[in-house]
């Protein structure tokens, strides 16, 4: 229960300093007024709509305010749209949500038994192979996989569709665009950890038992070289669910990536800090799930 209340107190002050900090940043950068009030309006109008959107308070007050508002649930009204920003994101979730989870699977998919293949034959030709493809896979930048991706399979090809998320099909190519780090990622990390696990004396007990390689394996050595890669994977499903802006713009996709990228080019603060808290709240959720589970794997986590 110690370790159970601690790790949920560290993410309740996580999501509090991710909205604090994001709202005193938001607070430096400008009068949003040059943004909403059309140029017509006159001095005494532009004071009205500032009024209208609490903006004539002070700093403080408008903190206040906000986190009053946002410990009921009320994440305030999109100055664009007039809508609840947690509506409109709400509205975008399951798209972001989809899309993730294809990245994910092909992640791992791909990058775990590419990891246990290049540990199992460690300095062959197929494991620098592996190694130097994962080197690139870290290094490339997402926005030219996607460009590539669509200049490839959609502009010469004609085979995949590039925008939207009707289909499918509009799944593949954003979902191998995010999924091309993670890739390389969670091949070095199995790796990694195969390599030290491998080495342990109970694999070479079983190896001396006489028990078939594939047992050893994957049996015995990838069970136990999984438990970090759990922790890793949870990392990167908050990663993504909070940082696919770039590949939902290139692919226009109707996340709400997308929509918090649209609220900074209007300055929509609302919505801009709805996303931040919702991420956040995701993430350190995700965050919470993983250290709680990676101490019922391992009970000695709970007493460090």
């Amino acid at each position: 229960m110690r370790y159970f209340t601690v790790r949920f107190l560290q993410m309740l002050f996580a999501v509090w300093a991710v909205a604090t900090l994001v709202f005193l940043f938001l607070q430096l950068t400008g009068d949003p007024m040059e943004l909403l009030a059309p140029e017509d309006m006159t001095e005494a109008q532009v004071e009205e709509l500032r009024k209208a959107y609490g903006l004539d308070k002070p700093i403080h007050v408008q903190y206040l305010i906000y986190m009053k508002n946002l410990l009921r649930g009320d994440l305030g009204v999109s100055w664009t749209s007039g809508e609840p920003a947690l509506a409109l994101l709400a509205q975008r979730f399951p798209a972001t949500l989809k899309l993730v989870l294809v990245a994910l699977g092909i992640a791992i998919f791909f990058g775990l038994p590419a990891g246990v293949w290049a540990a199992v034959r460690a300095d062959s030709l197929v494991d620098r192979a592996l190694r130097f493809l994962s080197v690139v896979g870290i290094s490339a930048p997402t926005f030219w996989i996607g460009i590539m991706l669509i200049l490839i399979f959609s502009v010469t090809l004609g085979w995949l569709p590039s925008a939207g998320a009707h289909s499918w099909k509009h799944y593949i190519l954003p979902g191998v665009t995010l999924s091309f780090y993670r890739i390389a990622l969670f091949l070095r990390m199995i790796r990694s950890t195969m390599l030290d696990v491998l080495s342990q004396d109970y694999v070479r007990t079983a190896r001396a038992k006489g028990l078939p390689e594939r047992v050893v394996v994957y049996k015995h050595a990838l069970r136990n070289a999984l438990i970090p890669f759990v922790t890793l994977v949870g990392l990167q499903f908050g990663h993504l669910m909070a940082g696919a802006v770039v590949t939902e713009w290139i692919f226009a996709w109707p996340g709400m990536n997308r929509l918090a990228l649209n609220a900074l080019f209007t300055e929509d603060r609302p919505v801009i800090l709805a996303f931040v808290v919702l991420t956040a709240v995701i993430f350190a959720a995700v965050n919470f799930v993983v250290d709680v589970l990676y101490g019922l794997i391992d009970p000695r986590v709970r007493y460090a």
